[in-house]
């Protein structure tokens, strides 16, 4: 079973940035698709950025401009810079990973544990 580490998250002043961190193990075989969501309390998890084949993007309206979704591909990081951040950001960010985690392509989809992000007016 692949497990993501995530780390970072925390709380920020309107307006300020934050980067977020999520690894997958180094021995994760290929991965194709790398993304961030958010839930904020009593709703559905909603897409904040995906980045797929480590080149192709996609943001809902609510991110574009002001979150960047990158990968480092020899750390198998993914990372979500949130720049301009505002309360309505606030909410729980979990990564998510999928792809193949051995040369047998057996697959996997891993999510990151959730970490918070309180964004203060």
């Amino acid at each position: 079973q692949v497990q993501l580490v995530v780390s970072g998250g925390g709380v920020v002043q309107a307006g300020g940035p934050l980067r977020l961190p999520c690894a997958a193990p180094g021995s994760t075989f290929r991965i194709n698709s790398m993304g961030w969501y958010r839930q904020f309390p009593g709703k559905q998890r909603e897409l904040v950025a995906t980045l797929t084949s480590g080149v192709s993007t996609n943001y809902p309206n609510s991110a574009k401009g002001r979150f960047t979704i990158s990968r480092d591909s020899a750390k198998n990081t993914v990372y979500l810079q949130m720049n301009r951040l505002q309360p309505e950001d606030t909410a729980v960010y979990y990564c998510n990973v999928d792809g193949f985690w051995n040369k047998d392509y057996d697959p996997f989809d891993a999510w990151g544990r959730g970490t918070q992000v309180t964004v203060s007016s």
